[in-house]
């Protein structure tokens, strides 16, 4: 077993990393459109836009409806961070299921193991909670 993202939660942060890379060029919000953002990242539309939506639920994209509409990021690339996106498409970083509140564990009140995955846990969230968008950009 792999201790990896979901394909989708890579997927989203290579999106949010062309939006952050656009912010940086320029001084203004670009809108962007699902098929640009596609043929920038190789992703099919359906892919992106399934991801855009999520994102923009979870308040890290706006959307803009019409002709001339499309998604920008929702604050600047220095304050969304490899967390936020992984979190808005997998949810709450859990290594382990006994990490995760929604699920009780049988062994909890043998284990001997629950402290160290905790670390562990906390390690893991704080480099991404450190790491912006802004710094996968350099």
């Amino acid at each position: 077993m792999t201790i990896k993202l979901s394909r989708m939660a890579d997927y989203a942060v290579t999106l949010m990393a062309v939006f952050a890379r656009s912010q940086e060029t320029s001084n203004e919000a670009e809108l962007m459109t699902v098929s640009a953002l596609a043929a920038k990242t190789g992703l099919s539309e359906a892919t992106v836009s399934q991801i855009l939506k999520k994102l923009t639920r979870q308040k890290l994209l706006n959307s803009c409806r019409g002709v001339n509409g499309g998604y920008s990021l929702a604050m600047g690339a220095e304050t969304i961070t490899m967390a936020h996106v992984v979190e808005a498409m997998d949810g709450p970083i859990s290594l382990t299921r006994c990490l995760d509140t929604d699920n009780a564990c049988c062994y909890a009140g043998t284990c001997n193991t629950k402290d160290s995955w905790a670390q562990v846990n906390t390690a893991v969230r704080e480099a991404l909670n450190s790491m912006t968008l802004k710094d996968i950009c350099r």
